[in-house]
C-alpha cells in the first residue's frame, strides 16, 4: 500500500532513495547541477540553449525515487533534473552538456538530448510533448513483453496544447499501458502564461476525461511528491492501466539561462521564490529531528560531487573528427533499393 506524506517523513519507502533525506540530497544535487551549468553556459564552455530545472526539483525527485534502474524515462527540454534523478552520473552529464568527448552521448547529444540508456533514461526531447507518443510506445512493448517495467513521461503544461499529448494518453488507456505521465505545470509555456491559451480546467480534467486514473499533487512538497509517486508506480507496475501526475509547480528562473525572464510579475516571483521547495525540504528535515551538522557535511559532498564534475568536464578533450559518423545509422545509398 502506497506510503501517506506523514510517513514518508519519518521513514524511506519503497526504496532508498525514497527517504525525505535521500530526496532532498537529490533536489540539492539537481540545483547544483543546474547553477554549475549556467555558469558553465556564461562562460561559454555549454553552448548552445540551456533550460534550467531550478524550483522544480521535488517532481523529478520524487517520482523517481519509486523506480528500478531498469525501469524507463522519457524526458523534455528541460531534462537534467531528470537524468539526476533517474541515476545518471552527474561527471558524464556535465561532460555531456560541455560537448566533451567522456560525456553520456560522446559530446553529441548535449543538454536537450541527453540520455543515459544504462540508467533506462532513453532521452531527452527538444520537440514538446513528443515524448509523450514515445512513452506510449515504450510501454506497449513493455506490455507486449509482459514484464513488470513502467514507463515514466515529463512534460510541461504546455505539452497539452499540443496533438502528442491526447494521441498517447489514447492510446495508453486504451491499451491499459503501464506508463505514468507527469505534467509539471510550471504555469508558463516558454514566456506565455498558459492559462491564457488553455481552454477548460487543465491538465488533470483533459486526461480524467480519457479515462486516466488522475493524481493532483503540490510539485513543490518532496513528501506529497514522494508519496503521489510511489501510489503512481505501484498502480501502474501493478497492470491496472496508465497514471496521469498533475504536479502543479513553479519555474523559478527564466524560460532559458539567458532570460531573464523580466515578463513576469516581480511580486510573484518573489512569492514564489520565498516557496522554493529546496530551503523547506531542508527546514523540514531539521524540524523531524535531522542534526544540522550532519546534513550540513552531506550537503558540502554533493556541492563538491558538482564542483568535481565540472571540472572534470572543462580538462576533457572534445570528441575527435574521426567519431563525426559514429553513431549514425546507415541504412544504405536508396538509389541501390536499399529501402
Amino acid at each position: 500500500m502506497p506510503a501517506t506524506a506523514q510517513e514518508t517523513l519519518t521513514g524511506a519507502p519503497a526504496s532508498a532513495g525514497g527517504s525525505l533525506l535521500g530526496g532532498y540530497l537529490t533536489m540539492l544535487r539537481i540545483r547544483e547541477f543546474e547553477l554549475a551549468a549556467i555558469e558553465g553556459h556564461s562562460q561559454k564552455h555549454v553552448l548552445g540553449t540551456l533550460h534550467p530545472y531550478i524550483g522544480q526539483e521535488a517532481i523529478a525527485t520524487g517520482m523517481c525515487a519509486h523506480l528500478r534502474r531498469n525501469d524507463l524515462l522519457l524526458s523534455t527540454h528541460r531534462g537534467h533534473g531528470h537524468c539526476i534523478a533517474k541515476g545518471a552520473p552527474v561527471g558524464p552529464m556535465m561532460s555531456e552538456l560541455f560537448g566533451r568527448e567522456n560525456g553520456l552521448c560522446g559530446g553529441k547529444g548535449g543538454s536537450m538530448h541527453v540520455a543515459d540508456f544504462d540508467a533506462g533514461m532513453l532521452g531527452a526531447n527538444g520537440v514538446v510533448g513528443a515524448n509523450i507518443v514515445l512513452a506510449a510506445g515504450a510501454a506497449h512493448e513493455i506490455k507486449r513483453r509482459r514484464d513488470d517495467r513502467v514507463v515514466v513521461c515529463f512534460f510541461g503544461d504546455g505539452a497539452m496544447n499540443r496533438g502528442p499529448f491526447l494521441e498517447g494518453l489514447n492510446w495508453a488507456r486504451v491499451f491499459d499501458l503501464p506508463a505514468i505521465f507527469v505534467c509539471e505545470d510550471n504555469r508558463h509555456s516558454a514566456s506565455t502564461r498558459t492559462s491564457t491559451m488553455t481552454g477548460g480546467d487543465g491538465a488533470g480534467a483533459r486526461a480524467r476525461s480519457i479515462g486516466l486514473m488522475t493524481i493532483e499533487v503540490d510539485g513543490n512538497s518532496l513528501p506529497d511528491m514522494l508519496a503521489a509517486g510511489e501510489e503512481a508506480v505501484s498502480i501502474a507496475r501493478a497492470g491496472e492501466g496508465p497514471v496521469f501526475v498533475h504536479a502543479r509547480t513553479f519555474r523559478l528562473t527564466g524560460h532559458t539561462a539567458t532570460d531573464a525572464a523580466a515578463w513576469r510579475d516581480s511580486e510573484e516571483v518573489e512569492e514564489r521564490w520565498s516557496a522554493d521547495p529546496l530551503p523547506a525540504t531542508r527546514e523540514l528535515l531539521l524540524s523531524v529531528g535531522c542534526d544540522e551538522d550532519a546534513l550540513a557535511a552531506e550537503e558540502n559532498r554533493v556541492r563538491d560531487e558538482v564542483q568535481a564534475a565540472y571540472d572534470q568536464a572543462l580538462a576533457a578533450p572534445y570528441p575527435r573528427a574521426s567519431r563525426a559518423f559514429e553513431d549514425v545509422q546507415d541504412v544504405g545509398d536508396p538509389r541501390n533499393g536499399a529501402f
